[in-house]
């Protein structure tokens, strides 16, 4: 964390061919035979994505490569974790619920108040650092387009993120601090088969979701989870509950 970001690697964080490449769309979805019609859409709030220009190049700010950059703006290096939604969209996205092309909407909004609405058939690059590329270039451009087809894999869209979920749905907002606890399972058991279901998960490091458009508050552990981990419980009930292995 020692020494000035300005000496960094100037590709540290800028979008080149390389990142586009790994935004590229996969092959339409296997769908389970048994699995219903609602399907699910996941909302992750308060997500850290900043750019700002560090030295010659534009860069998503992080807490490991920007500490000092940060600490010199008086802004808290810990609040600036894009790596945290990075965990999150490659959990949601390489789980067996996706493949079954049971999720119907993934959108990210983030602290500096940006919707982001992402394409379930994307595939973001897998390290830390071309992610990093590719945000600056969505916010920068406002879209991401396929490199192997017309497709637009992620576009800030207009708010409020209300207006893009299904009419109907059971909105359930995640949190240690909720005031039951459920086993995820059983509580979606409660749910009529084809209600779509949208969940809505903090992709920040510490504090909780606050948004008045969910039905419900819960938690999913007696534990703190990262949301990584929160996700994978929950693409781990609903893959049970469809049959999809």
């Amino acid at each position: 964390m020692g020494g000035k970001e300005e000496d960094r690697d100037p590709e540290m964080a800028e979008s080149s061919d390389e990142e586009i490449a790994e935004a590229s769309a996969d092959p339409a979805p296997v769908k389970s035979l048994t699995a219903p019609d609602g399907g699910v859409w996941f909302v992750l709030e308060k997500a850290s994505l900043e750019v700002a220009k560090v030295g010659k190049n534009y860069q998503l700010l992080n807490c490991d490569d920007h500490a000092n950059f940060l600490r010199k703006h008086k802004r808290d290096p810990a609040q600036y974790r894009p790596d945290i939604l990075h965990q999150a969209l490659l959990a949601i996205l390489d789980s067996p619920m996706n493949k079954a092309g049971k999720l119907k909407g993934l959108y990210v909004h983030t602290e500096k108040n940006v919707l982001i609405q992402i394409n379930p058939h994307i595939r973001i690059p897998r390290t830390f650092k071309r992610f990093c590329g590719l945000m600056v270039q969505l916010l920068q451009k406002l879209v991401i387009r396929a490199t192997n087809g017309p497709d637009k894999l992620m576009k800030v869209v207009k708010q409020p993120v209300t207006r893009h979920l299904p009419i109907g749905a059971r909105r359930i907002g995640m949190s240690y601090s909720a005031p039951k606890v459920v086993q995820l399972k059983d509580y979606i058991l409660t749910t009529k088969e084809d209600t779509p279901l949208v969940f809505v998960v903090g992709a920040m490091s510490h504090g909780k979701i606050e948004v008045d458009y969910i039905d419900d508050l819960v938690a999913v552990s007696a534990y703190p989870l990262s949301a990584m981990w929160a996700i994978a419980r929950i693409c781990n009930a609903l893959e049970t509950q469809w049959n999809i292995v």
